[in-house]
């Protein structure tokens, strides 16, 4: 994966990213804590909930690990003064896990449906948890964003775009739940509980729904497209369609609910 590819621009998605992190209180919402743990925060971004589980881990410590430099960048501006050593950033894909049985518990949000193999992931994150570990996770799946898909699909297949879609191999991995609990218990995961639930995102107006659409989901796809003018025709070509839509300017998320336990 070339270095381009892996960066975000942090500090529009750190604005833009208030769905994200919602859906991710949620997750942190279900954690059982002594407050003592060490825990993995898989896929951190630029730290937005890392601090929320920072402070639920009074006398613990969390790695915070992304593949974005940006992203880490940002999260230690935001992070390391009232955190310090309780907090270490980790820049690795989680394809190529540098760690093995490290922590109490893994927790992820908004991250994994970027990874493009889940067995391995699976397999890295059951590896890296100590006996008795946890994963605590969500990321997008079933139909997410299918209504979005469908329309991007039939845009980037006509011209003036379909040319630099040859051979195109979309980002996202959105496994149902039965597709998810059985690549956890492949993995040696046990307890495994998944679901999946609708959360329907309703953006502000056209300008936002560019805005969200460009650094939250289009960001690879809009490296496939040279020239900026195409890139705002085919941002502006979905916006005219989501203004159709009931409510306007809406996407619609599905979250995959991960839960597994190591023995």
């Amino acid at each position: 994966m070339s270095n381009s590819s892996r960066e975000w621009d942090s500090s529009v998605y750190h604005r833009v990213s208030a769905p994200q992190v919602s859906w991710g209180k949620k997750v942190l919402a279900r954690l059982r804590l002594r407050g003592d743990e060490t825990v993995l925060d898989a896929g951190c971004g630029t730290g937005r909930l890392t601090a929320e589980l920072l402070e639920a881990l009074p006398h613990g410590r969390v790695v915070a690990l992304d593949l974005s430099q940006n992203m880490l960048g940002d999260a230690r501006g935001h992070l390391q003064a009232d955190f310090g050593s309780r907090l270490h950033l980790v820049a690795a894909d989680l394809l190529h896990f540098p760690f093995e049985r490290s922590f109490d518990g893994i927790v992820s949000t908004a991250a994994f449906h970027w990874v493009p193999d889940h067995d391995l992931l699976f397999l890295n994150l059951r590896k890296a948890l100590r006996r008795g570990g946890w994963l605590e996770a969500q990321c997008g799946g079933g139909p997410n964003i299918k209504r979005f898909r469908d329309r991007l699909n039939a845009i980037t297949a006509r011209e003036p775009f379909a040319e630099y879609f040859v051979g195109f191999r979309q980002p996202w991995v959105f496994q149902n739940a039965e597709e998810a609990a059985c690549g956890l218990r492949r993995a040696g995961f046990v307890d495994v509980k998944t679901s999946v639930e609708p959360v329907v995102t309703v953006l502000e107006d056209a300008p936002k729904y560019i805005e969200f659409v460009r650094n939250v989901i289009l960001r690879q796809h809009l490296r496939y497209i040279p020239e900026e003018g195409l890139r705002t025709q085919l941002l502006e070509n979905l916006a005219e369609q989501a203004a159709k839509d009931d409510p306007a300017f809406s996407l619609d998320y599905w979250r995959l609910n991960l839960h597994g336990k190591t023995e």
